[in-house]
């Protein structure tokens, strides 16, 4: 511990000698000693202070690494998002130049939604993506007949929006985005939630006050060898130990939910590398859009007559509709998107999800190991049996057993008086917070966003990625087939400084002309 002798009256201590009865101190032993009353009192709230601030401090070198390791891994997914965001935008404003400012907007809402699900809005993505793919439905609906787009009614374009998932008008591709990204963002937003809430916890926790139990034997064991001349002789460590596994006894109770939460964060951690690894499925987004105005653009003759039959006519009342007499497929004009994997942004993820992975590991037992962190380096070292060290009576051994962590262990605590029917509110209503937040984690493995419990069956957990032998052991305690298309462009993640970026993606020449044809006009 630090601060065990404070200023003029530490320095006073150390060489009084020992001239007064000990029949009116409250706390110390009530033999020969050096202390008045109200010094005694003194030394008694300077030890109540240096105890709190030293368990703070602990708590704070905690949070300042989980602060750290959010505010990395925000930035490397926040730099994915924007990548594939960017690489989007260069790419259709280089295919349909003046053409793509009109219609921006439906891409750059989809990503705007997704930032503010991940920041944590209470948005369901589900619904989210739903409404994207409506409203590029609606634009590519209006492009096939530029003639009669203002006559489209609200009512036949809510209709064909209910029967695009039927006929799959856009092929597989929303489905197997929606699988994905909601996978992804899901896990990405309970995980920096999980940690900025096990920080908080940790803040909380570290200012729960002393009880006067605990304050009283904090005195004894820092102060009251110096009231007896004996300020140079350190406390028994499992004298130490006793005092502080009964004063931490609370806080000792998070551990077994604690473990549990930072194993349910190392799996969300590791499954962002399963294949399909997340910086994969960030910079799908666009391939998956160029995949569907393909397959859309494709049959849209076929679709529309399939629109007309199912929502009726696609005009105001009393407009006729043009509808071919023998719809027929089309031939594609446009090849969708490609990508190339990154040896380099491959090794970034891996950098990223290690550097988190090890430091969560670095402080799974830090509430287990707290008690004994804050005597390793001031009580007396050798073996229990020393007996040249202060156990709260004399300078000489000390002879109880340590007793076990937590609350419940206290019961025959010889040093602090412990009522064990009386736990400590605060810390218990933390322990429930820990135990939500390890179901959120545990629910997003599966692609479950626990906010929104009516997921579609098709979001599956595969690739979770459960956790290894390897991944999820505990460290050390720290105390404080795709064809030759023509290309387009190549995607350069240094070109075009998206960090984040994790793979080449080449559009195709082709594409210019299905989106001057399906974007052509504003809604």
């Amino acid at each position: 511990m630090v601060g065990w002798v404070d200023g003029w009256l530490g320095r006073w201590l150390v060489g009084c000698c020992c001239f007064l009865a000990g029949e009116h101190l409250r706390v110390c032993p009530q033999g020969y000693t050096c202390c008045t009353s109200a010094m005694e009192e003194t030394l008694s709230n300077l030890s109540r202070r240096e105890f709190e601030g030293l368990v703070r401090e602990a708590g704070r070198s905690i949070q300042a690494t989980l602060n750290a390791q959010y505010r990395s891994f925000d930035t490397y997914f926040i730099e994915l998002l924007n990548g594939s965001e960017r690489w989007l935008e260069e790419a259709f404003v280089k295919a349909l130049g003046a053409l793509y400012g009109p219609n921006a907007v439906v891409f750059r809402d989809l990503y705007s939604e997704l930032r503010r699900y991940y920041r944590g809005a209470a948005l369901n993505l589900e619904e989210a993506l739903d409404e994207f793919w409506a409203r590029l439905l609606e634009r590519m609906l209006k492009a096939s007949d530029p003639a009669a787009a203002s006559l489209i009614s609200d009512d036949f374009l809510e209709c064909a929006s209910k029967q695009a998932e039927t006929l799959r008008l856009f092929g597989e591709a929303p489905r197997e985005l929606k699988t994905r990204l909601v996978r992804v963002f899901v896990a990405a937003r309970a995980f920096v939630q999980g940690l900025n809430m096990a920080g908080d916890v940790v803040r909380k926790v570290s200012q729960v006050p002393l009880t006067p139990e605990c304050n009283r034997a904090i005195m004894k064991l820092v102060y009251c060898p110096h009231c007896r001349g004996l300020g140079s002789v350190k406390p028994c460590a499992n004298y130490c130990k006793n005092v502080m596994k009964g004063c931490l006894a609370n806080q000792a109770d998070l551990d077994t939910e604690w473990q549990n939460l930072i194993d349910t964060m190392l799996q969300v951690a590791s499954s962002f590398g399963t294949e399909p690894s997340m910086d994969v499925i960030l910079h799908s987004i666009p391939v998956r859009i160029s995949e569907a105005v393909q397959h859309m653009q494709e049959n849209m003759e076929l679709y529309t007559n399939k629109l007309f039959q199912a929502c009726g006519e696609r005009g105001e009342e009393g407009t006729p509709t043009s509808v071919s007499e023998e719809p027929k497929k089309k031939e594609s004009t446009v090849t969708t998107l490609e990508y190339k994997p990154s040896s380099a942004a491959a090794v970034r993820l891996e950098v990223q999800v290690s550097d988190v992975s090890s430091k969560l590991k670095e402080m799974q037992m830090f509430w287990i190991q707290l008690a004994s962190a804050l005597c390793n380096s001031k009580a007396a070292s050798g073996s229990s049996n020393n007996d040249k060290c202060w156990n709260g009576m004399a300078k000489a051994r000390y002879l109880p057993e340590i007793m076990g962590d937590g609350l419940a262990n206290q019961i025959n605590n010889p040093e602090v008086d412990i009522d064990i029917t009386k736990p400590d509110m605060t810390i218990r209503q933390q322990i429930m917070q820990l135990k939500i937040m390890s179901n959120r984690l545990k629910n997003a493995l599966d692609g479950n966003d626990v906010d929104f419990q009516d997921t579609s069956d098709d979001i599956s957990g595969s690739g979770s990625g459960m956790c290894s032998e390897q991944v999820c052991v505990r460290g050390p305690p720290v105390f404080g087939p795709k064809l030759d298309r023509p290309k387009l462009d190549v995607y350069n993640p240094a070109k075009n400084k998206a960090k984040g970026s994790g793979y080449q993606i080449q559009p195709c020449i082709s594409l210019i002309l299905l989106l001057l044809v399906s974007l052509l006009l504003r809604r």
